[in-house]
């Protein structure tokens, strides 16, 4: 990996009920469980923007997760934390679909 290089982690979420407070309980979610962990660069989680409707906009989505990690190793590690797999556990039932967009970035 060059110097310098980091991972960006982008998940997007589609939820079988998208109801405005089932949105909220996965961002919330998302914020209680997946931030402040080793080698976290970035992080951020929120939902779709509605009102961006440029036909190259993608809106099959209701909450977006954006980590970028330090390295590989540390994205790696991140997905066997015992919050991670609590986060899966807790709210998977909730997700109609899951898309996981993985990039190496500078």
């Amino acid at each position: 990996m060059a110097t310098g290089q980091k991972l960006s982690h982008v998940v997007f979420f589609k939820l079988k009920d998208s109801a405005p407070a089932n949105v909220q309980t996965l961002v919330d979610a998302c914020h209680k469980y997946l931030k402040n962990h080793p080698g976290v660069y970035f992080f951020a989680a929120g939902t779709l923007a509605k009102e961006y409707a440029r036909p190259v906009n993608d809106h099959a989505f209701d909450v977006c997760l954006n980590l970028v990690f330090d390295s590989r190793a540390a994205h790696d590690a991140y997905q066997t934390i015992e919050d991670h797999v609590k986060f899966i556990a807790e709210h998977k039932e909730s997700w109609d679909k899951v898309r996981v967009f993985d990039a190496d970035v500078t």
